[in-house]
């Protein structure tokens, strides 16, 4: 049976609100059971009422429950981060078919934050380039059928944002719109096709239906870009 209601609540929001203003873990200490009734239960149990119709379109997926597959960490690592605040006001459900090496890949994902939620599709190479889904299957993709990202384009851009960044100087650059060339294809580092939704919409019962809308949309992606054959 379909849940009445939305998994997320107002409460969902206002905890991000609230750490955002006490980003120290003194108050996370004292609102840990919070942090799990508000976020860490709700993720997980959208993530098993999603869970029938995603197997239904890759049964590959890894929809374990684990943390870093599906879930994203709520602790921030602060030895290379610019923001030293232990702790991320937001929360990632991520949906993927891991590579055997545990290198970077492609995933459909659902963020929530404080002042909004975003589902789409999102692809980055990680610290090693070279070695990640993005080189290895999505870049000889796109160079033998240059044409793709255009028809995506052509399919996708009138309810989905898409941006792509650059590495320059060794600082990452963001490009707005489609990376439809085969010149931005030699040296993208990251791709993302997203939708934002107000908060308000997430609590509603027809959100998970919304999702997976979004995630079948956005699925051709992920297979072209990261899954291989």
């Amino acid at each position: 049976m379909r849940a009445k209601n939305s998994v997320f609540t107002k409460q969902t929001f206002q905890f991000f609100r609230e750490l955002r203003r006490n980003n120290h873990r003194l108050w996370m200490d004292e609102n840990r059971y919070r942090y799990r009734e508000c976020i860490v239960e709700p993720c997980r149990c959208f993530l098993q009422e999603l869970a029938p119709d995603l197997l239904r379109v890759n049964p590959e997926f890894d929809l374990t429950g684990k943390t870093g597959v599906n879930f994203s960490r709520i602790n921030r690592d602060i030895r290379f981060a610019k923001d030293k605040t232990p702790y991320k006001t937001q929360m990632y459900i991520k949906v993927q078919c891991p590579r055997p090496d545990k290198t970077e890949t492609g995933q459909l994902y659902l963020g929530v934050s404080h002042d909004a939620v975003t589902v789409g599709f999102r692809i980055y190479s990680g610290e090693k380039r070279k070695t990640s889904a993005l080189a290895l299957v999505a870049e000889p993709r796109v160079l033998a059928n240059p044409k793709w990202v255009a028809q995506q384009k052509k399919r996708l851009s009138r309810s989905y944002e898409s941006y792509w960044y650059a590495m320059v100087k060794g600082e990452w650059t963001k490009h707005k719109g489609w990376p439809v060339t085969t010149k931005d294809w030699k040296r993208i580092r990251a791709w993302i096709v997203r939708k934002k939704v107000a908060p308000g919409q997430a609590t509603r019962a027809e959100f998970r239906a919304q999702v997976l809308k979004v995630f079948k949309d956005l699925y051709p992606l992920l297979k072209f870009t990261a899954i291989p054959d």
